[in-house]
């Protein structure tokens, strides 16, 4: 073999590495680029998923005027969702989902996050205004507080 055919074996070779590697190192890039996009979208949906009970939660204190109790209180709420007649007509549109789930009242008091842990709510009736803590077990997000009425309804992430 002479010396110029070797070289061009070397040089062709010597490509495809460069190709191969530069591949892995584009890869290595962009998945976990993704991952986070990924995360922050999922987090998005969490976090207006309990919005939604929030309004929800709202909605059932003006029409029944009180909030639901702490034990089976977001049964409560899907039950209201189901057989109130305005949360029927309008439920779908009032409370939007964000793609590609769709409006559900069974699936609204569950997280979108596998493995769809329930959103866990408990009631402070003791105090005026009667004051809510909606928690997600997932994470550290919660809409309201027990004991401070300046956070009625208010979510810790904003």
């Amino acid at each position: 073999m002479d010396l110029t055919t070797r070289n061009n074996i070397l040089t062709v070779v010597l490509a495809i590495l460069i190709v191969i590697l530069a591949y892995f190192l584009y890869r290595s890039l962009v998945d976990p680029y993704q991952e986070v996009i990924q995360e922050r979208e999922m987090v998005e949906r969490e976090r207006h998923r309990m919005e939604l009970v929030r309004d929800v939660l709202i909605q059932y204190q003006n029409r029944r005027g009180n909030f639901p109790p702490s034990e089976g209180g977001l049964d409560s709420l899907v039950v209201f969702l189901q057989t109130d007649t305005l949360m029927v007509e309008r439920g779908a549109s009032m409370f939007e989902f964000i793609p590609p789930s769709t409006f559900s009242p069974d699936s609204l008091i569950y997280s979108p996050r596998p493995p769809h842990n329930r959103f866990e709510y408990t009631l402070n009736d003791t105090i005026r205004p009667p004051l809510y803590l909606l928690t997600n077990p997932g994470s550290d997000d919660r809409i309201g507080d027990l004991e401070r009425t300046t956070l009625r309804n208010a979510p810790n992430w904003n």
